[in-house]
Protein backbone atom coordinates (compact mmCIF):
# COMPACT_ATOMS: atom_id res chain seq x y z
CA UNK A 1 0.00 0.00 0.00
CA UNK A 2 1.24 3.48 -0.87
CA UNK A 3 0.51 6.61 1.12
CA UNK A 4 1.05 10.10 -0.25
CA UNK A 5 2.47 12.72 2.04
CA UNK A 6 1.86 16.27 0.84
CA UNK A 7 2.74 19.78 1.91
CA UNK A 8 1.73 23.17 0.62
CA UNK A 9 3.79 26.14 1.82
CA UNK A 10 2.98 29.75 1.05
CA UNK A 11 5.74 32.30 0.50
CA UNK A 12 5.64 35.92 -0.55
CA UNK A 13 7.92 38.72 -1.63
CA UNK A 14 7.64 42.36 -0.64
CA UNK A 15 9.08 45.48 -2.22
CA UNK A 16 8.73 49.16 -1.46
CA UNK A 17 9.94 52.25 -3.29
CA UNK A 18 9.46 55.97 -2.75
CA UNK A 19 8.46 58.43 -5.45
CA UNK A 20 8.19 62.20 -5.40
CA UNK A 21 4.96 63.89 -6.36
CA UNK A 22 4.27 67.62 -6.52
CA UNK A 23 2.83 69.22 -3.38
CA UNK A 24 -0.16 70.65 -5.27
CA UNK A 25 -1.59 67.19 -6.14
CA UNK A 26 -4.97 66.67 -4.48
CA UNK A 27 -5.81 63.15 -5.68
CA UNK A 28 -2.68 61.18 -4.80
CA UNK A 29 -4.05 57.81 -5.94
CA UNK A 30 -5.07 59.14 -9.38
CA UNK A 31 -1.70 60.83 -9.84
CA UNK A 32 0.20 57.66 -8.93
CA UNK A 33 -1.83 55.66 -11.45
CA UNK A 34 -1.40 58.38 -14.09
CA UNK A 35 2.40 58.16 -13.80
CA UNK A 36 2.61 54.38 -13.44
CA UNK A 37 5.15 54.10 -16.25
CA UNK A 38 7.60 56.15 -14.15
CA UNK A 39 7.69 53.78 -11.16
CA UNK A 40 6.39 50.33 -12.16
CA UNK A 41 9.71 49.03 -13.54
CA UNK A 42 11.64 50.10 -10.45
CA UNK A 43 9.12 48.38 -8.18
CA UNK A 44 9.16 45.24 -10.33
CA UNK A 45 12.96 45.12 -10.26
CA UNK A 46 13.05 45.55 -6.50
CA UNK A 47 10.47 42.78 -6.07
CA UNK A 48 12.49 40.45 -8.30
CA UNK A 49 15.57 41.07 -6.14
CA UNK A 50 13.76 40.54 -2.84
CA UNK A 51 13.89 37.31 -0.84
CA UNK A 52 11.03 34.89 -0.37
CA UNK A 53 9.44 35.07 3.10
CA UNK A 54 7.31 32.27 4.51
CA UNK A 55 3.62 33.18 4.90
CA UNK A 56 1.18 35.29 2.90
CA UNK A 57 2.44 38.67 4.17
CA UNK A 58 -1.02 39.97 5.02
CA UNK A 59 -0.31 40.55 8.71
CA UNK A 60 3.23 41.88 8.26
CA UNK A 61 2.59 45.07 6.28
CA UNK A 62 0.37 48.09 6.92
CA UNK A 63 -2.85 47.85 4.92
CA UNK A 64 -2.04 44.64 3.10
CA UNK A 65 -5.23 42.67 3.69
CA UNK A 66 -6.30 40.97 0.45
CA UNK A 67 -5.70 37.35 1.44
CA UNK A 68 -7.27 35.97 -1.74
CA UNK A 69 -5.32 38.19 -4.17
CA UNK A 70 -2.16 37.03 -5.88
CA UNK A 71 -0.85 40.61 -5.99
CA UNK A 72 -1.63 43.64 -3.89
CA UNK A 73 -0.57 47.23 -4.53
CA UNK A 74 -0.86 50.05 -1.99
CA UNK A 75 0.39 53.56 -1.51
CA UNK A 76 1.05 55.36 1.75
CA UNK A 77 1.62 59.10 2.16
CA UNK A 78 2.47 59.89 5.77
CA UNK A 79 2.66 63.64 5.12
CA UNK A 80 -1.02 63.70 4.11
CA UNK A 81 -1.94 60.84 6.43
CA UNK A 82 -3.48 58.94 3.54
CA UNK A 83 -3.03 55.63 1.77
CA UNK A 84 -4.96 52.91 0.07
CA UNK A 85 -5.01 50.22 -2.55
CA UNK A 86 -4.14 50.91 -6.15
Amino acid sequence: MKVKIQQRSVYHKFAEIEIDIPNHIDDVEKHILDIEEKWVDELDHKLNCSEFIKGNGVDEYLGMNEKDSEDEYRYQCDKLNTGGHL
